[in-house]
């Protein structure tokens, strides 16, 4: 079992819900211009996996897969931000959350890249799809309270701007 991230602040902080989301408002996150963007791209995911669960209660694996797709197309460009610029900065200090991040990572993009050109064809991917999106709002949870408020006390400007670059570089999911 890993040790949570560091807790930064002794108080218990207070959340609200965005989009679906609880979200924290105690450590001034969001007035990072690369935390703000990936905490957005959590909003607009989380916001989708709404969508899957209602087109899985109607039994629409044809939705489902649609849906997937966005997903996807939102964690390309947000997953390179993650794992060339943020996560490096972090992994000394917290090698094995950086691990266990990035094995979430590859877990999500197989089950949702299953669905990439149309539904899967093994009648339990929508499940598997259903079980993955729950691993995934716990995964964005570990990043929105741990790794980002971690990264805020941790990184330097000259570390944001690397942040930044690799942003840069990707552009947003709203570009592609």
């Amino acid at each position: 079992m890993l040790v949570p991230f560091p807790a930064l602040n002794p108080m218990t902080p207070r959340r609200t819900r965005t989009e679906g989301l609880m979200m924290c408002e105690y450590c001034g996150c969001r007035s990072v211009t690369a935390i703000d963007q990936l905490t957005r791209e959590h909003d607009t995911v989380v916001n989708l996996i709404g969508d899957v669960r209602a087109a899985h209660a109607a039994g629409d694996a044809v939705r489902m897969a649609e849906l997937a797709r966005r997903i996807s197309a939102v964690l390309a460009p947000h997953t390179e931000v993650e794992e060339h610029g943020l996560f490096p900065l972090l992994a000394d200090d917290f090698p094995d959350h950086v691990a266990a991040l990035e094995a979430e990572h590859r877990r999500v993009e197989a089950v949702l890249g299953a669905a990439r050109t149309e539904v899967p064809a093994d009648p339990g991917w929508p499940q598997q799809l259903m079980e993955t999106l729950e691993l995934l709002r716990e995964h964005i949870l570990k990043e929105q309270d741990g790794v980002f408020p971690a990264a805020l006390t941790t990184l330097s400007g000259a570390d944001w701007d690397s942040v930044d670059a690799v942003r840069a570089r990707v552009g947003s999911p709203a570009a592609h």
